[in-house]
């Protein structure tokens, strides 16, 4: 292995890492919320058909990016209104909704198979481009990745630092005393979710049009499911998730920087990669919580349950 490849390998990671982070903070202000929604990977992928198909007719990044969006909020407003109002089991709505959302994909998709588009520039910072070795490595990508940066500093302003990030909060750790107060709950919860399903719509789009700008049937390829895993992975806290976020896109580029460089590993063992450490570092987690004598860790207590409309 040559040195000289390290640069390269840190700009792929960051490039790989924007859909992680996006659709993880969607879903972890969702979750913060009190509700689990399983169909992360179900949004991102609607949201990747539609910015696709969007930004095939336009000829506009910027138009599929929002059609992306749109698609999430859709998507995740059924999803809430069957949870929400009508308070359906959240595990079952996701993931009946998800499995309903690869289908939709792949049939919605089905004409722009094997289409392409051409891959919007990066943006490089001026100046701080121009740095040696630094400017290349921080400061000349997409405009998501920079967005993702900024994305991941207001989620920490929004939950530590302004009043409707304390109510966000105290609705999914008690929302009984929540109620009580008079905020409106449901409300609340519901906002949250169309957030999350905004943001998860974002990340599918940024596949589709950004990062690999072509659209295949799950090209999302478990990425949701690896989002899901990585909020408990970060205790339900933005800084971690986004360590684990980048992280997770590292072993991602390291599947191919491996067989680029000739290493006698099987290739479909590289590819189990990311999922075998998802399921190590949620069992180290665990351990680590038990001896700690926690069962949860800093898990939303009212995550996953129902709020009565009428109490």
């Amino acid at each position: 292995m040559e040195w000289g490849f390290l640069p390269m390998i840190f700009i792929a990671t960051v490039q790989s890492t924007p859909p992680l982070l996006i659709a993880g903070l969607g879903e972890l202000i969702t979750e913060k919320s009190g509700v689990l929604n399983l169909g992360v990977e179900g949004m991102m992928l609607v949201g990747a058909v539609f910015a696709f198909i969007v930004a095939f007719i336009t000829d506009s990044f910027w138009f599929g990016a929002t059609a992306g969006i749109g698609a999430g909020i859709v998507m995740a407003a059924l999803f809430a209104l069957l949870t929400v109002f009508l308070r359906a089991n959240q595990v079952a709505c996701g993931l009946a909704l998800t499995i309903f959302r690869h289908g939709f994909s792949a049939f919605v998709g089905l004409e722009y198979e094997g289409k392409s588009l051409t891959s919007p520039p990066a943006y490089k910072i001026p100046f701080l481009g121009d740095i040696p070795v630094l400017g290349p490595m921080l400061f000349n990508y997409q405009v998501p990745v920079y967005f993702a940066v900024l994305l991941l500093s207001v989620t920490v302003w929004f939950l530590l630092h302004t009043r409707a990030g304390l109510i966000l909060r105290a609705v999914g750790e008690n929302h009984h005393a929540a109620g009580k107060m008079g905020y409106p709950v449901s409300w609340i919860r519901f906002v949250a979710v169309i957030y999350g399903g905004a943001l998860c719509g974002l990340a599918g789009a940024y596949l589709s049009i950004f990062y690999t700008p072509l659209w295949a049937q799950n090209m999302t390829a478990g990425r949701g499911w690896i989002v899901l895993a990585l909020v408990v992975f970060a205790s339900w806290r933005p800084w971690r998730l986004a360590m684990g976020a980048f992280l997770f896109g590292f072993i991602g580029i390291m599947n191919f920087s491996l067989q680029a460089w000739g290493v006698s590993i099987t290739p479909q063992f590289l590819a189990m990669a990311p999922y075998l450490v998802t399921i190590a570092v949620l069992v180290i987690i665990s351990l680590s919580l038990k001896r700690r004598g926690q069962s949860t860790g800093d898990t939303p207590q009212c995550l996953g349950q129902p709020f009565p409309l009428r109490s």
